[in-house]
Parts: structure tokens; C-alpha cells; sequence
């Protein structure tokens, strides 16, 4: 299947993200140093400055002033900006930089050329017919690649979480020699364990109830009605009859794209619905039915008020789903 100059800007945003994410400790860009009791960021010791306090070689108004300052407001003042482009974007984060959603992308990609399903769940076989118009080979043989990366990421994960908290060069120099410690045996067996289970069974099914960083960014996305959503074109939804659910099939998340607003409170604004369509509609006129809208376009339509279209285009907004062929 092609990828769409979206999908390819999003890979590459992916990629740079989780290599950041794993490098991050080795180059002590950001890791909390179990060793030190204390943070390091950007190379530099990042402390709360109350031990002269602790050790009473200080007065309480200095260390009241340090933790606030170094602690509260880079706390406070990251959560409020990670929430504002939440507010006004949705689950930006989750569907372009974080490294566990690129994680379930491939290994749901994988399992849909081993199965024809993207998950273990889902309850029938998606279309061979892709969005570009070529067909799905469903071979049992991409159980191999399927297994190595659910085992290989969950593993080089268990690693990374590893190196957050212990020196880098101590994790990885005791990996390479074969000289982990007790503990470190532990928690890279545990860590191991739990994540293959959760990539083989449980991908998205964690992204949407269980993750509290997509919470969170859902529930400041939904307190803002005009925030950027994937905005469907009513009155062209009769196009949609010659459709295979494009759409739909290529969630991530098993949603319903051109439904409510509400129904898709887990949206990762991955965009892969867009894309679908763009690519089912390609040139034909007026393209895809699914946009990307935000402000006015964005607010849903009250029922018994569907206000005439400006011209030359008409709105695109928000509308419960429509009929798939065949249904009654």
C-alpha cells in the first residue's frame, strides 16, 4: 500500500520522536538518575535545591522559593502547555510523536498481513481492497516479523525505561558483558513480559483505556468544541456508497471517523482516515469527504438547523455517521 505525503511527513515525525525517546538518557538530554537522587537535564544536575534546607544549612523562605521555582513551575508550566495544544489540537501527541503509538501502527500493520485483521480482537477480516486500489496478500509466514517485534520492542523498551533511571552506560555496559545485576535482571524480565503482552493483545485497546497521557489530552480536547477534528461532507455522503469503508478499515484506533465528535473521544488526529479517503476519491472531483476542520466548520450541527452552505463550497461539518452500503 502507498503512503500518502501526509502519512510520510507523520512516519518521519514518528521516527525522529522515538529515536529521541531512546537516546534521550544516553546523551543525559533528560533521565532522572537513581544514583545522583536527583534529574539531569540537558546535561546539567537538575535539583530542587532544598538539601542545604534539609541538611539545615538554609532558611525556609530560600528552599520554599527553590521548589516552587525549579519544581512547581516547570511542572505546572509544561502540563498547562502540553493541555493547551490538547485543547486546541486533540491527541496531537499521541498520533504524531509518541513512540508507543508508532509501536501499535507496525505491529498492527504487521498482523494485518499475517491475519487480515489488524488486531486479535477485531471481529472479521478487513477488505483486501487497500485505499490505493491495491489488494491485501495475507500470508501466515508475517507471524515471524510480527513476533520479533513484539518481543524486540518490548524488550528494547524495557531497556530505555531502564536507562531513565540508571546511568546508560551502566545498563548498557552490563547488558553487552552479560553482567546485569539482580534487580536489573528483574526489572528488564518483568518489564519484558508485561509490554509483549500488551503489544500482542492489547495495543490500542491501552491507547484508549488505559494510557492517562490520552486521557488527559481527550478531555481537554473535548471541553473545546472548535478544536481541530476530522469533519465529514454530509452532502456529498452519497459517494460513499461505492466504498469499502476506507475509512473506517484504516483506524488505528477502530473508530468511526465520520461520526460525532464524542464517539471519537480517543482520535489520535493520525490522519489515517483522511488519507484513505483522499486516496479512494483520488481524482475525482471535489477529493476526499474527510478533513481536518477546526473553529466554526468544527462545531457540530444542531439538529433541525442545517444552515445553506456559503458558496462556493459548501461547510464541512460534523454529522453522525453515514449508512454503509447495505445496511438497513
Amino acid at each position: 500500500m502507498s503512503r500518502t505525503r501526509l502519512q510520510r511527513r507523520r512516519a518521519w515525525f514518528q521516527a525522529g520522536f522515538f529515536a529521541l525517546f531512546v537516546l534521550a538518557p544516553v546523551f543525559d538530554i533528560l533521565r532522572i538518575d537513581l544514583t545522583r537522587h536527583h534529574a539531569i537535564l540537558l546535561g546539567m544536575d537538575w535539583t530542587l535545591g532544598i538539601d542545604g534546607f534539609i541538611q539545615g544549612r538554609g532558611g525556609i523562605a530560600t528552599a520554599a522559593f527553590n521548589l516552587f521555582w525549579r519544581g512547581f513551575v516547570p511542572l505546572i508550566g509544561g502540563a498547562a502547555l502540553f493541555l493547551w495544544i490538547a485543547w486546541r489540537y486533540g491527541r496531537l501527541y499521541c498520533g504524531w510523536l509518541c513512540p508507543h503509538f508508532s509501536v501499535v501502527e507496525l505491529i498492527n500493520g504487521l498482523m494485518l498481513r499475517a491475519t487480515g485483521r489488524p488486531s486479535l480482537w477485531e471481529r472479521r477480516p478487513l477488505p483486501r481492497t487497500l485505499p490505493d486500489g491495491s489488494r491485501l496478500r495475507v500470508n501466515a509466514w508475517y507471524w515471524i516479523p510480527t513476533l520479533l517485534a513484539v518481543f524486540g520492542f518490548a524488550f528494547l523498551w524495557a531497556v530505555v525505561f531502564l536507562t531513565y533511571l540508571l546511568p546508560p552506560s551502566e545498563v548498557y555496559g552490563n547488558l553487552f558483558s552479560g553482567s546485569l545485576t539482580r534487580n536489573q535482571t528483574i526489572f528488564l524480565s518483568a518489564a519484558t513480559v508485561a509490554l509483549s503482552v500488551e503489544f500482542l493483545l492489547a495495543r490500542h485497546l491501552f491507547c484508549r483505556f488505559a494510557c492517562a497521557v490520552g486521557l488527559f489530552q481527550s478531555l481537554a480536547w473535548m471541553a473545546n468544541d472548535r478544536a481541530m477534528v476530522v469533519g465529514f461532507e454530509r452532502r456529498r455522503a452519497r459517494e460513499c456508497a461505492d466504498c469499502n469503508n476506507a475509512c473506517d478499515n484504516a483506524c488505528p484506533m477502530r473508530l468511526k471517523p465520520r461520526t460525532i465528535k464524542r464517539k471519537m473521544f480517543t482520535c489520535t488526529e493520525c490522519a489515517e482516515c483522511i488519507s484513505a479517503c483522499s486516496q479512494v476519491k483520488a481524482g475525482r472531483p471535489g477529493g476526499g469527504l474527510l478533513h481536518w476542520v477546526a473553529g466554526e466548520q468544527a462545531l457540530p450541527v444542531v439538529s433541525g438547523r442545517d444552515p445553506a452552505p456559503p458558496a462556493p463550497q459548501a461547510r464541512i461539518r460534523l454529522e453522525p455517521r453515514v449508512r454503509r452500503a447495505g445496511e438497513g
